[in-house]
């Protein structure tokens, strides 16, 4: 199952969610690795990154991630434009808008979800994007602000009008937060409204039921945000999934070892020690629930001593020292 956006062909149809704080370039270059048919950057604002503010400009780079793609966000259409200009400028080959993000430090800044409450003001973001660059351009949103306000597909046919080439649909309003079911079916409308690709996303944590969520949205492909948290191998084992039928096991215990400690490497070289160390904390917190249980003893000890150490060398032997004690207790 491949997906066309623009000029780009991905191998497959299945998208890591830009999800702020997390999807930085180490994980989306693991998730690449292990089958993720793209991985869009976390969210950019886009007055801090006009402005040079270091971490914007940090999530704007690609850091060797093919087809790098970056999410921004913002409410005025002329900065909106400018920071597509500069993020392609520093390698992005698609831009994504964000319309979706429920969090209130967002949607106070009447940027996210908040514009599901303007669709004119939505609609001149849109244009203003797509005129800025080059590349293409798409869009993440939710069923609308609440239940009484769907909005999705007129959003939907207004990128399609605006000229971007993908919509992406998380199946909740933005008063639902995260809580309840992501109510897959309501995409359906979506897809008939366009004819541009439509991406289904919301409460996919389980490679098996992909197909399901395809069948109730008539979606396009799928797009994995919190069920990769601490599996970065997820996305390419829904995309096997889909290929083939069989769920795939779960890289060996020596392998998800080998992948956290790549990864901690690479935040550490990121963001430097001090806030690496920081950065790394909640997917080690992640990958041990994954592998260990949420609330098991072994994850509860390893949590407690992973999570407080503040020298790189005590974490990275930890790390290890926590893998091998579950592989002796699997070969016991």
């Amino acid at each position: 199952m491949i997906l066309r956006i623009g000029p780009h062909l991905l191998p497959n149809a299945v998208l890591l969610a830009p999800m702020a704080g997390i999807t930085d370039a180490p994980l989306r270059r693991m998730a690449l690795r292990y089958g993720a048919g793209l991985a869009i950057s976390e969210m950019v604002a886009s007055n801090a990154l006009l402005d040079g503010h270091p971490e914007m400009v940090l999530r704007a780079e690609g850091q060797g991630v093919a087809l790098h793609a970056v999410q921004i966000a913002g409410n005025d259409p002329y900065w909106m434009g400018e920071a597509a200009r500069m993020a392609q400028g520093a390698g992005a080959g698609l831009i994504d808008i964000n319309m979706g993000c429920p969090a209130k430090r967002v949607t106070t800044g009447a940027a996210g979800a908040a514009l599901l409450k303007d669709l004119p003001l939505a609609r001149r973001i849109l244009d203003a994007v797509r005129a800025a660059v080059s590349v293409p351009v798409s869009v993440k949103t939710r069923l609308g602000w609440d239940e009484g306000n769907p909005t999705a597909v007129a959003l939907a046919r207004m990128a399609e009008d605006a000229g971007l080439a993908m919509v992406t649909v998380h199946g909740r309003t933005r008063s639902q937060f995260y809580t309840g079911r992501a109510d897959w079916a309501a995409i359906r409308a979506v897809k008939a409204a366009v004819n541009i690709p439509v991406i289904a996303n919301g409460d996919l944590n389980r490679a098996e039921d992909a197909a399901l969520m395809l069948a109730a949205s008539g979606a396009d492909g799928v797009m994995i945000g919190r069920g990769a948290q601490g599996r970065p191998w997820f996305p390419g084992q829904v995309a096997r999934t889909l290929a083939d039928g069989r769920a795939p096991a779960d890289p060996p215990l020596c392998a998800q070892r080998d992948v956290l400690l790549e990864l901690y490497e690479g935040w550490l070289g990121l963001y430097g020690v001090r806030l690496g160390l920081r950065q790394a904390r909640k997917h080690l917190s992640w990958a041990l629930d994954a592998v260990g249980g949420t609330g098991a003893e072994w994850t509860l000890n390893w949590r407690a001593r992973l999570l407080t150490a503040d020298d790189p060398e005590v974490v990275k032997a930890g790390i290890a020292a926590a893998y091998d004690e579950l592989m002796w207790r699997a070969a016991a």
